[in-house]
């Protein structure tokens, strides 16, 4: 493989926010990695992207799943030797505006699970390829609602919490990695989705951009921020 070709893997790439970053990664020039739980899902994207000609392949990964997560991260070293931009997209909502107290704990749990400790995991897999090279660009999809602001208004507090805790997840993982590796968290905005539902006023195709430049970063480009449209939140 050309030392000049850059990898970027998302995951929850088969839809909504995650495929159109696969897209626009690979528009861009990257050799990208759409990875996501279920193959047929995963393997019908990435065929729809590759009938328009762009060099996207697919991995499958669950990132509830520990072993799955580190056998992925095994899959792209050995195909590819290296990873150079990890996009953390796969996430739930579950909450469906109840208070935290009153809600089920399972759904606080199988958030948790999704949100904070499926991005925890894969920044421990996939970070070692990135220090291999001294080199890596890390986004977490993270939300306006992980704002330390937030927790004083009740409803969504899984979601919430799961947000905070990625938030915090980004600021701690920066300063411990060493390297010209960047890691950031972006609020990509109300999205039209099947999680922001079909009334969101922003597309997929603009949440996109206002996460991409976080890609390619200048070794002198922020580390450890909390960003929306290219702005710096404070948290």
């Amino acid at each position: 493989m050309s030392k000049d070709l850059n990898v970027a893997l998302v995951t929850g790439g088969n839809r909504g926010i995650g495929y159109e970053l696969v897209k626009q990664l690979s528009l861009k020039g990257f050799k990208v990695i759409l990875t996501c739980r279920d193959p047929e899902m995963g393997h019908i994207a990435v065929q729809k992207l590759k009938d328009s000609n762009l060099d996207v392949s697919f991995v499958a990964m669950d990132v509830n799943d520990q072993e799955s997560i580190r056998q992925a991260a095994v899959t792209v070293n050995e195909l590819y030797g290296r990873l150079d931009v990890l996009i953390n997209n796969a996430g739930i909502y579950l909450d469906e505006n109840k208070k935290l107290m009153a809600m089920e704990p399972s759904i606080l749990e199988r958030t948790m699970e999704t949100n904070f400790f499926g991005a925890y995991y894969c920044l421990r897999s996939f970070i070692p390829l990135m220090e291999k090279h001294g080199y890596g660009r890390i986004i977490n999809i993270s939300s306006e609602y992980g704002a330390m602001s937030e927790m004083s208004y009740q409803g969504a507090g899984a979601y919430k919490l799961s947000k905070l805790a990625l938030n915090g997840l980004t600021r701690l993982a920066a300063a411990e990695t060493k390297g010209d590796i960047k890691i950031n968290a972006v609020d990509p905005g109300w999205v039209s989705s099947d999680m922001g539902g079909r009334s969101a006023p922003r597309t997929p195709e603009q949440a996109a951009v206002s996460i991409l430049w976080l890609a390619t970063l200048g070794s002198d480009g922020p580390n450890g921020g909390f960003f929306l449209d290219g702005k710096r939140i404070d948290w």
